[in-house]
């Protein structure tokens, strides 16, 4: 007689976790996947990062926010890092992930068009610089989109 050791019932159930998802067409959770926790890590990361760093040297932030004509900087500047930071630690841990995405999202849409105006430029390089910083902005807006599509599934 045989028996199963634990590397023939991993097996097994591998087996049967395959014919599971073959038979009802679903697959296992994508963000257990190796490839999104590492783009998880990144995006959050660096969002966090940017969060961080804008604490670090929050005075020159404000003035900032100020000079280009945000509301309240000297309050919105603190608060909204503050929800990028939880933006970003929160998709980096996948912890409240919905809530994180949607905090960065917010983030990204309110302060794109206020700090990166490339339209009102009369400096080209200026005017290329803000719009390089405009369709940065743009695009990690399409990330935290996926995220928080991804987030309302899981």
């Amino acid at each position: 007689m045989w028996s199963l050791g634990s590397e023939s019932t991993d097996s097994v159930a591998e087996t049967a976790q395959e014919a599971t998802e073959s038979v009802t067409g679903e697959d296992a959770p994508k963000t257990h996947s190796t490839s999104f926790k590492l783009a998880r890590a990144l995006f959050g990361g660096v969002l966090a990062f940017t969060a961080v760093d804008n604490f670090r040297d929050l005075e020159s932030m404000i003035g900032y926010a100020e000079s280009k004509g945000a509301p309240m900087a000297d309050r919105s500047v603190p608060a909204i890092s503050g929800s990028l930071l939880f933006g970003g630690l929160g998709v980096a841990a996948w912890k409240l992930p919905r809530l994180a995405a949607g905090a960065i999202a917010t983030f990204l849409v309110s302060t794109t068009p206020v700090m990166h105006d490339f339209w009102s430029m009369d400096d080209g390089q200026e005017r290329e610089q803000q719009m390089v910083h405009f369709l940065k902005n743009t695009a990690l807006l399409g990330g935290a989109l996926a995220f928080l599509r991804v987030a309302q599934d899981d």
